[in-house]
C-alpha cells in the first residue's frame, strides 16, 4: 500500500495533480483544499487513497493526512462514491464537514453538488457518533507541533497492537497533560494502562 508520494508538481489543475518521483509521473485527483495548498509550492508531499474496482484504479491525492481520514471516512458511508467525497472536501473545508455533521445541519450538507436529502441525513446518522470519538481526524492535529511526531509514532504503534484509533485519541491528551516532556515509549506505557 502506498501511503504518500513525496516529488515535484508537473501539473496541477483544481482536479488533478501530475506528481513525479524519480522519474515517474503519477496522476492524483484532488479536491479544491489541495490544491488550494499546493499552490505555491513545486515540491509536496501527497498522502494516497488508492481506489480499485474491477473496471479501474485511481489515486487520490491529499495535502493532510486530517483530509484523507476524512475522505475514508465519507467513503465508508453507503451512497457516497469517491466523486461524492471529493465534491464535499472541494465545497466545504474538513473542519465544515465535521461541524456540520456534527450539529446535524442537513441543508449545509446538502448544498454540496450530489448530495441529497436522504444522503446528508445518512452521513448524519452515520458519521455523527465515529467524528465525535475522533475517528475521521489525524490525530495529531490535535497536539502541539513539537508533540504531534511523538503521538504520531505511539499511534501507529497501539494500532499496530490492535487498538482502535478512537480509542488511543480519547487517552493521549490526558497522557500528553499529564506529561508533556513524554518520550515515544511513555506514551505508550501510559496508553497501554488506560486501553
Amino acid at each position: 500500500m502506498i501511503d504518500y508520494i513525496k516529488g515535484q508538481i508537473i501539473e496541477l489543475t483544481p482536479t488533478e495533480l501530475i506528481l513525479e518521483n524519480h522519474g515517474i509521473g503519477y496522476s492524483l485527483l484532488i479536491s479544491l483544499q489541495t490544491y488550494e495548498a499546493f499552490q505555491l509550492q513545486t515540491q509536496v508531499v501527497a498522502y494516497i487513497h488508492h481506489y480499485i474496482r474491477e473496471d479501474e484504479e485511481l489515486f487520490y491525492g491529499f495535502a493532510t493526512k486530517d483530509e484523507r481520514e476524512l475522505f475514508r471516512l465519507l467513503i465508508g458511508v453507503s451512497g457516497i462514491g469517491v466523486a461524492s467525497a471529493r465534491m464535499m472536501l472541494s465545497t466545504l473545508s474538513s473542519e465544515e464537514i465535521r461541524q456540520a455533521i456534527l450539529a446535524e445541519d442537513v441543508n449545509r450538507i446538502k448544498s454540496v453538488k450530489g448530495i441529497g436529502l436522504k444522503s446528508a441525513q445518512r452521513l448524519v446518522l452515520e458519521l455523527k457518533d465515529k467524528i465525535v470519538k475522533g475517528e475521521g481526524a489525524d490525530s495529531t492535529v490535535l497536539f502541539q507541533a513539537d508533540q504531534s511526531g511523538l503521538v504520531q509514532e505511539a499511534t501507529t504503534a497501539l494500532t499496530m497492537l490492535g487498538f482502535s484509533k478512537a480509542n488511543i485519541g480519547k487517552v493521549m491528551p490526558a497522557i500528553l497533560k499529564e506529561n508533556p516532556s513524554a518520550k515515544v515509549e511513555d506514551i505508550i506505557k501510559a496508553a497501554l494502562k488506560r486501553l
